[in-house]
């Protein structure tokens, strides 16, 4: 399962962290947000120890969807080393989200 990223630890786990980082902005509330879901699951699942892999619930915390530009859901933010260095908005084939990942690992 992946990670639950909120607005406070949000620097600490994503920004701060020596791996490479996929993060999925979301709402319950939202369709397409329910079909990545369990991708990002997945992903988080094979790349345990290799990435951090999280989810941000938009409806509760939004100070980083707000910094990072996130206008539309899902989106899912790739960071190396604290910098946004991929970003993929709507939904996309889980190779489009492992691909990412390995590039930087």
């Amino acid at each position: 399962m992946a990670l639950e990223i909120t607005d406070n630890n949000f620097e600490e786990t994503v920004l701060k962290s020596d791996k490479p980082v996929l993060v999925d902005f979301w709402a319950a509330w939202c369709g397409p947000c329910r079909m990545v879901g369990p991708i990002i699951d997945e992903i988080s699942d094979e790349y345990e120890g290799k990435a951090v892999v999280g989810k941000v619930d938009i409806d509760s915390h939004q100070q980083y969807a707000a910094q990072f530009g996130v206008r539309n859901i899902p989106t899912v933010l790739i960071f190396k080393h604290g910098e946004l260095v991929d970003r993929k908005v709507g939904v996309s084939a889980k190779s489009d989200y492992t691909g990412a990942l390995d590039s930087l690992i």
